[in-house]
């Protein structure tokens, strides 16, 4: 008997040792704990992703706009290089993160996006540093499409992991659950965000002390954050055994490797043409296009505009707290859109966003071709400018979530990397223009175009309303009152209400 209780007391204490080893691996224990723990480690590698990349993009143009103080001509080349590049190569992002291994591809993108920040801020260094190489063309030139280069790489690399992590790690991790999703969604925006917020600011204090300094501490964050962030996302890939399984994916088409180069080009351009129009048939296209074309435009306090406000004679420690408020804004939206969402859903939230930011994109443009003195002209475009934001975030929101909750799994990689083809093609044609019209005097037109840009989102994401919910305005109970006739039955007279002027949820469960 002696023997036998030994050999328990073995067995349990064994067991117990396993349940410890395991519990930082498997989220069997706890499911509310395991998901909690899953979600802060996701967030950790989000914020160092997220924090490098904001602070690197309003670096980057700050940089440029203080080697080249009079032209937008260098900002919008470098721009127009890393959106050309997106839009071309987004099918080859989203069959690599539909046909790969989910941390294979976490890994590639965030060690590409660290090394090219650390090769772009070493050449912008030495530029700072050795004030005649900029001013000679030749040296210029070379300096600028190298850059541009490392631009390109930085931006793809960000594409992947964006697509990778928000579009198919986060349904993933939600496993199913819209209230979970709803979270994650709104808490991985409000960091974006708030990254926006304190990155430029904080790099832009720094630059105004010392330009060689802010790229030197560009260059230090990017470093030291590479194994954080990547220790974080491991873990998260780990202790969620749904990440782990393979994917289910589209049978793929196989390109013959005796075919000829010119042959093989064609082939990876059907392949191409087959998911763009792939992606124009879904039933959510309008959506995710229309949230795609809110990228042509120059009306945000980043890029060409902080080259214009710059030339205006603002400093770039203004010009960073302006971008500060703004980012304030925008953050109010991560509160603001779930709670709209949650009782009136995201189709009909998403009209009311998308005016919302009509009016007020609209409304700084006009301060644009009005005759008034410089300092009341851009106050007032700021002011738009920034209240357009709220509506800016809260519809991307809206058009994420639709776009999330109707996308099949095994193309979410392709749709959206079709959708990020097209931002960086409208993102492409905003620095096209203020390449086109490159003095500071001229950027009227490049706004104006930015407006019309806005409309034409708005026109369609109205024609998606229409078509899916019949109507584009449901008035609220308390504004219409409800219609009412009455018909006889038997002797007595019955009130019948008009459904369509009573806003009760035709589908409850939309409302929760």
């Amino acid at each position: 008997m002696a023997a036998r209780r030994r050999q328990d007391e073995e067995v349990s204490s064994s067991n117990s040792a396993e349940q410890q080893n395991s519990r930082f691996t498997l989220d069997t224990l706890d499911p509310a704990q395991g998901h909690s723990r899953t979600e802060q480690l996701l967030y950790i590698s989000h914020f160092l992703s997220t924090w490098n990349a904001r602070v690197f993009e309003f670096g980057a143009f700050l940089f440029l706009a203080r080697l080249y103080p009079k032209t937008l001509l260098p900002v919008s080349v470098y721009a127009l290089s890393a959106s050309a590049a997106g839009a071309s190569l987004s099918s080859w992002v989203g069959e690599r993160i539909d046909k790969g291994n989910r941390m294979s591809v976490a890994r590639q993108s965030i060690i590409g996006q660290r090394l090219s920040v650390v090769a772009s801020c070493s050449l912008l260094a030495i530029m700072a540093s050795i004030a005649h190489l900029h001013q000679n063309q030749t040296i210029s030139a070379v300096f600028l499409a190298i850059v541009s280069g490392f631009g390109v790489t930085e931006k793809l690399s960000a594409m992947m992991n964006m697509i990778s992590i928000e579009r198919d790690w986060v349904v993933t991790i939600a496993e199913g659950s819209e209230e979970r999703l709803r979270r994650l969604n709104s808490q991985m925006r409000r960091i974006d965000l708030l990254c926006k917020l304190v990155g430029p600011l904080a790099i832009s204090l720094v630059d105004g002390y010392s330009t060689r300094a802010a790229i030197t501490t560009t260059l230090a964050m990017a470093c030291l954050s590479l194994p954080v962030e990547y220790f974080a996302i491991a873990r998260v890939y780990l202790t969620n055994p749904e990440l782990q399984k393979p994917k289910m994916t589209r049978i793929p088409v196989i390109i013959p490797s005796t075919l000829s180069q010119t042959a093989r080009l064609l082939a990876s351009v059907k392949r191409a043409t087959q998911d763009t129009w792939a992606y124009v048939q879904h039933p959510v296209f309008l959506p995710s296009f229309s949230l795609s074309l809110l990228y042509l435009t120059v009306l945000s306090i980043s890029g060409p505009m902080t080259t214009y406000l710059l030339s205006l004679g603002i400093p770039s420690t203004m010009v960073g707290l302006i971008r500060a408020v703004s980012a304030t804004f925008e953050l109010s939206a991560t509160w603001l859109a779930p709670f709209v969402i949650n009782r009136i859903a995201a189709v009909r939230a998403g009209i009311w966003f998308i005016n919302w930011q009509l009016f007020c994109v609209a409304l700084s443009c006009m301060f644009f071709w009005l005759d008034l003195t410089p300092a009341v002209a851009a106050t007032g475009t700021i002011s738009a400018v920034i209240a357009s934001r709220v509506g800016l975030w809260s519809f991307d929101l809206s058009a994420q979530l639709i776009v999330q909750e109707e996308v099949e799994s095994d193309m979410r990689g392709a749709f959206s990397s079709q959708e990020f083809a097209f931002q960086n093609i409208f993102e492409m044609m905003a620095f096209t223009s203020t390449a086109i019209f490159s003095k500071p005097e001229q950027f009227k037109y490049p706004a104006t175009i930015s407006t019309c840009a806005v409309a034409l989102s708005s026109a369609l994401y109205a024609a998606f309303v229409r078509a899916r919910r019949g109507h584009l305005v449901h008035l609220s109970r308390c504004i219409e009152r409800p219609r009412k006739s009455s018909r006889p039955v038997g002797d007595e007279q019955l009130t019948v209400y008009d459904e369509e002027a009573i806003p009760l949820a035709e589908n409850l469960d939309s409302y929760e």
